[in-house]
């Protein structure tokens, strides 16, 4: 249907209701800062939040994107929505009259309107009833079943508001459209009735069930979960798709547990309502549950709103059934969670035992104390590859580093993927640390096979002897270079500016190692570094500049391009402390980091200038060439060990 025109008085009343903290933070994860809240900004990626909201200016800005305006744009922008769709989702939300300019359109914009209006209240009403019958003689097994088999206490029963589906064929329909006057067309598309195919009237879609409202983020009834308190089947019965229920963007009990998330930042899924609600009733309230299906993006992305580190824990049994499961439910976040998106864990509780069934015969802490332990995704892969196998069998061994190999290759991140890499490497290596940079190099050269190279004639194999002594591999550097060199870089300018008594030891790395900063900002930056000193004429006494950051800044002010890029290398904050803690180590690393580069570049270039040249016509310039390669990978190949041990750690 197409938006008519949206009367002035409507917009202006949104504004005013909206309040821009209450939208952002269905969105964002804000935190109180003075007067205004802080979070990371949902329209660019970014480690340390940049993202502000104004309560009293009611607007938002981001100082890293510039992203701004007030809640209306707020939600324009994040959904890619028309202003008048935004409009009238807010007008419903904090009930705002609509009034239209085209009077010939307002009957039908009111009544779509009054559609989602009515399945909101007869879906609240059927709540209420099936919490009413849950406490008369025929939903005594239903409660008995609630307080004994899975040990809910009252509050708990109120909280989530569990109700019974009485046993007869229309006695929900009845109250709702004899009694109550409901349209049965708003039952039927609220899920709740199904028409007879005989043709002749309805039937109940829940019928002799223990019943579990399913809620939106905004705590309102959307659908309702149904367990069977016979052998019927399906055990579970579930609200077929409405216009408000969608299963694939529906976490249960989010609305309870949005507030725990955000407080402990961190959420918990689990597989099935009672897990949830188990965890819930033991002050576990960070806990929602999947509905059954493998966890979507939507549903993800849904949830990370509340978690501003993005952790998110997986909880299901820890038998074959637990582990496909967690497998299925894992589904399309797989992709998030190897470019580090997000960190996802997975907790698989001990004896094939679930949330709920845990919790009857261990406390609280117990599963706390699980839950910090658990996993990362990752490491539960591996853990799943290696289990029951022998690696000191060949077979076993192959299989394993096979499966290995396809994990390692899906890592996007590059830090993560050099951890994992030497962590495999260990593994592998059972023991024998003399190994692992064998098991390294082998590991690294399955991920990144060498490109195809220049096809050498047969005379050129002639010219080195015997077919058993074959042309040697090209060394294959990981596609990483430019982040690597990127972060060393600028880490060795920051121990610069705020280690003072490490210049020195700075200086004499670089010129005994003949480096220069490769990346074309940090290059600027230094230079303008070494003529302030010169200029100081203490070109040779680096530690004695103790104002080098300030004076920095005041002549960077006229350079506003450059300041840009290297303005974040004049301040600390935790992580960048933490990071030069050890800084005569980080400084002999990051060094290292652009040896490499560097080494790579001259070992491409030998490489590329053996691959050209013909051994028949040129043999002395063809052996010089690929002794100055070999060279150069030998040295690349120790650096590079170094790298992967030591480095990666430090940087």
């Amino acid at each position: 249907m197409q938006i008519p025109r949206l009367h002035p008085d409507t917009i202006e009343e949104v504004k005013l209701r909206a309040d821009i903290v209450d939208v952002v933070s269905e969105y964002v994860v804000l935190r109180k800062r003075g007067k205004d809240f802080v979070g990371l900004c949902p329209f660019h990626d970014e480690k340390s939040p940049s993202f502000t909201v104004s309560q009293t200016k009611q607007l938002y800005y981001c100082f890293g994107c510039q992203a701004g305006g007030n809640a209306i744009k707020f939600v324009m922008e994040l959904g890619k929505r028309s202003f008048a769709d935004v409009v009238l989702d807010l007008a419903r939300r904090y009930q705002v009259p609509v009034q239209t300019l085209e009077p010939e359109q307002r009957q039908e914009l009111q009544r779509q309107l009054s559609l989602r209006e009515q399945l909101y209240e007869v879906l609240a009403t059927s709540a209420q009833f099936y919490q009413h019958a849950l406490r008369q003689s025929q939903g005594q097994q239903a409660l008995q079943y609630l307080q004994s088999n899975r040990q809910f206490k009252e509050e708990t029963i109120q909280q989530f508001g569990l109700g019974y589906a009485p046993a007869g064929w229309e006695t929900l329909y009845r109250y709702l459209v004899e009694d109550k006057h409901y349209p049965a067309q708003i039952l039927e598309k609220a899920g709740l009735i199904k028409p007879r195919s005989s043709g002749g009237g309805y039937y109940d879609v829940f019928r002799d069930r223990l019943m579990i409202p399913i809620r939106d983020v905004q705590g309102r009834v959307i659908a309702f979960g149904g367990r069977t308190l016979t052998d019927e089947q399906p055990k579970y019965l579930n609200s077929p798709e409405t216009e408000l229920f969608s299963k694939g963007k529906t976490l249960f009990a989010l609305d309870q547990a949005k507030g725990g998330i955000s407080q402990v930042d961190q959420a918990v899924v689990v597989e099935g309502y009672f897990d949830a609600i188990a965890l819930h009733a033991v002050g576990i309230n960070n806990a929602v549950a999947s509905l059954g299906t493998a966890l979507s993006l939507e549903q993800v992305r849904l949830i990370l709103r509340y978690t501003e580190s993005k952790q998110l824990v997986l909880n299901f049994d820890a038998d074959k059934a637990g582990t496909n499961a967690a497998e299925r439910a894992i589904g399309e976040i797989a992709e998030l969670a190897y470019k580090g998106e997000v960190q996802l864990k997975v907790l698989n509780l001990p004896d094939g035992k679930d949330a709920d069934e845990y919790l009857h015969s261990h406390t609280p802490e117990d599963y706390g104390e699980l839950l910090k332990n658990a996993p990362l995704w990752l490491d539960w892969q591996i853990q799943q590859i290696i289990q029951d196998r022998d690696l000191r069998q060949a077979t076993d061994f192959q299989q394993v580093t096979q499966q290995l190999v396809k994990l390692l290759k899906n890592i996007a991140n590059s830090d993560t993927r050099n951890y994992y890499v030497s962590y495999c490497a260990e593994i592998l290596s059972l023991g024998d640390t003399r190994l692992i940079p064998l098991r390294v190099e082998n590991l690294l050269t399955q991920i990144a096979p060498p490109p195809a190279t220049y096809s050498k004639p047969v005379s050129a194999r002639k010219a080195w002897g015997s077919s058993k002594s074959p042309l040697p591999t090209p060394y294959s550097p990981l596609p990483t270079e430019r982040s690597l060199l990127e972060h060393a870089e600028a880490l060795l300018l920051r121990i610069y500016l705020h280690c003072p008594e490490q210049r020195q030891a700075i200086i004499d790395e670089l010129e005994e190692r003949d480096l220069q900063f490769s990346l074309s900002h940090h290059r600027f930056l230094w230079q303008q570094i070494l003529e302030i000193s010169s200029v100081d004429g203490e070109t040779k006494n680096f530690a004695s500049q103790p104002d080098l950051i300030s004076r920095l800044q005041d002549q960077f002010l006229e350079f506003g391009s450059e300041m840009g890029l290297i303005s974040h290398l004049f301040h600390i904050d935790e992580k960048n402390q933490k990071e030069i803690l050890r800084t005569p180590q980080v400084v002999q690393a990051a060094i290292a980091c652009m040896d490499l580069v560097m080494l790579e570049k001259r070992y491409r270039h030998f490489l590329e200038l053996w691959q050209q040249t013909d051994p028949e016509t040129e043999p002395e310039r063809y052996q010089s060439y690929y002794q100055a390669f070999y060279a150069e990978k030998i040295k690349l190949q120790k650096i590079d060990r170094q790298r992967l041990f030591s480095i990666t750690e430090l940087l």
